[in-house]
């Protein structure tokens, strides 16, 4: 009997964080229950992306689109969007345009409208455990057309066509990187891809390994057979189990399928893999840093030349690019790279995908056309400012990136765009801040990461990272000097020259760019000792305006140090000096009796 009905369930990390696993039970349980078992498949895929709606749960082909799903919801969707073909609408998606409970199709929705989905292109719509759901959407053609079409200049030809650029920060030319390995002689060579995503905010590679692990093996393959690679490692952190899990599987579905291993489809060319755990060091997102993790060596960066693609792994050449890169390789050799180069900008070919997190109504995975601006992304697909507040600045880039104001909102994002006012593509970071965060605060949380994450080998890094982080401490308490901010400015300079490697040349950036574009804020902490946002506690003072405080006691029994006193229906007082600045009284009073000065 024909399947009539087709349920994906978000299996990402976020919804199984919130039950999606029991979800996907209570359907199959239901499923039997109801005796519809044999009309329904019922699929768990990877991240839809929409996190801030999960767990999300669509049904085919009514083209029910049900977010915020719990277990208990699964009997209704069996009993009436599958048997009945009814839209359960207290669970459907409610669009802000359009009539309520209305179903249609998942690109309709406000946030999937400008997307464009080529890295995300199977992630919520196979289940990532079946390698036949990934070939029946041309998974593993680009490696068949490679091995019997194409010759590796053909491969690096395509690459170059395209216009790809690597996604894991800097943005080198792909074609560029694969040509220089190719081109060497050598008897061992090594394709690695770099899954140790380490931004504050960031889990975009994640999500991909999650929901479509095969697209990374198959351009590893690839990437193999174009420079003459035989061995690849995944270099993933062991804080991530879901992918590590889904990885594994993957690769050994693979080699069953005699995709992966010796003489692959009769070819020849043998090509095998392995996942490798980090620790967790952010600086092992750093190339030649993760090289020597790879190698069993402490992950610390060396000088460059000799680069990794002429001396890596082992000093053998070595391919190294990050998740999102590799990506988007299948999808290039299948459709072409002149297909691809008509997407994006002049300069940035392509898409980009982004974790948008922060003071966003919509948070989640976006992958939009390079070249689309900020604004589009922070408020036609994130739906614009959670809190109602103003828009305050978007970081992108995590603790090597820099912050964009409200006048640059209709700056097209991509490498260049970025990088002209002071920030950086980054891995894909995008962090929303509204009128309530302190420039300052959020600044000193990117350096006091920095400081943590630094591994120490080079002064710059070392000693820069630590005096930009006691300058900004200095501020944030009222005890900074004007001075501060250009000594800071110095600093800065000094570290982007001198640094040996990426974290420690970019660790300058939150503050240069926050100092340029926020200046006034900066000198309020400085010269008024104020901070408006209230995020700096030694420049908060939590008063009590006696015309409105009845007496209650709710903020005297929820401050955690005794310091408010008064009598039952009598104003209170808060103790200044006993004060710890915790806003547990704020947030306790219904009658806005406290003020923050």
């Amino acid at each position: 009997m024909a399947v009539k009905n087709y349920i994906l369930v978000c299996g990402g990390t976020a919804c199984e964080s919130a039950k999606g696993d029991d979800i996907y039970k209570s359907l199959l349980k239901e499923a039997e229950a109801q005796g519809v078992a044999d009309d329904v498949q019922i699929v768990k895929t990877g991240c839809f992306g929409f996190c801030e709606k999960g767990p999300i749960v669509k049904v085919l082909p009514e083209q029910a689109f049900y977010v915020e799903v719990v277990p208990e919801d699964a009997k209704e969707i069996i009993a009436e969007t599958v048997i009945k073909g009814r839209i359960v609408e207290r669970i459907q998606y409610q669009p802000e345009k359009g009539a309520k409970g209305e179903a249609f199709d998942i690109d309709n929705i406000e946030f999937y409208q400008k997307q464009y989905r080529i890295v995300l292109r199977n992630c919520g719509l196979i289940d990532p455990g079946k390698i036949d759901e990934y070939i029946a959407r041309d998974g593993y053609a680009a490696l068949e057309k490679c091995l019997f079409d194409m010759k590796p200049d053909d491969i690096i030809n395509e690459l170059k066509v395209s216009g790809l650029r690597g996604r894991g920060g800097a943005g080198f030319p792909t074609w560029m990187k694969w040509n220089f390995t190719k081109q060497v002689e050598a008897d061992q060579k090594y394709i690695v891809c770099n899954a140790d995503e380490g931004d504050p905010g960031a889990y975009m590679d994640r999500s991909t390994l999650e929901g479509d692990p095969h697209s990374v093996i198959e351009a590893m393959m690839i990437a193999g057979i174009c420079v003459g690679a035989d061995y690849g490692a995944i270099y993933i952190r062991a804080e991530y189990p879901l992918a590590i899990e889904r990885l594994e599987v993957a690769m050994q579905q693979a080699r069953d399928y005699g995709l992966l291993g010796k003489d692959i489809l009769g070819s020849g060319f043998n090509f095998d893999l392995e996942v490798r755990l980090g620790a967790g060091a952010f600086v092992c997102g750093e190339e030649t840093a993760l090289l020597a993790s790879l190698e069993g060596n402490r992950g610390m960066p060396i000088p460059k030349p000799p680069f990794p693609a002429v001396s890596g792994l082992f000093k053998e050449p070595t391919v190294i690019n990050n998740v999102e890169t590799y990506a988007n390789i299948p999808a290039i050799i299948n459709k072409g790279g002149e297909w691809f180069s008509k997407i994006g900008t002049e300069g940035s070919k392509g898409t980009k995908v982004f974790a948008l997190t922060g003071k966003i109504k919509n948070s989640g995975l976006v992958e939009v056309p390079m070249g689309t601006t900020l604004r589009e992304i922070v408020f036609d697909i994130g739906g614009g400012i959670s809190s109602g507040k103003k828009f305050k600045a978007a970081q992108t880039g995590g603790p090597s990136g820099g912050m964009i104001t409200e006048e640059n909102l209709d700056l097209p994002i991509d490498f260049d765009s970025l990088t002209s006012i002071g920030s950086m593509m980054g891995s894909g970071g995008l962090i929303v801040m509204d009128e309530d965060d302190c420039i300052v605060d959020v600044a000193k949380f990117y350096l006091d990461f920095s400081v943590e994450e630094s591994c120490g080998k080079c002064a710059p890094c070392r000693i820069g990272t630590k005096k930009l982080y006691e300058y900004l401490d200095k501020i944030s308490k009222g005890k900074g000097e004007l001075d501060d901010l250009q000594k800071m400015k110095d600093i800065g300079a000094a570290m982007k020259k001198a640094a040996l490697c990426g974290l420690g040349q970019t660790a300058p950036n939150p503050i240069l760019s926050s100092i340029d574009n926020f200046y006034e804020e900066y000198r309020q902490h400085i010269e008024d000792g104020k901070c408006a946002a209230g995020k700096c506690k030694d420049l908060v003072r939590y008063e009590i305006i006696a015309d409105k405080c009845i007496g209650c006691t709710v903020c005297a029994r929820k401050c955690p140090v005794n310091c408010i006193e008064g009598e039952r229906k009598k104003p209170h007082i808060i103790d200044q000096d006993k004060c710890i600045k915790c806003g547990a009284c704020y947030d306790g009073c219904k009658f806005d009796a406290i003020i923050v000065s």
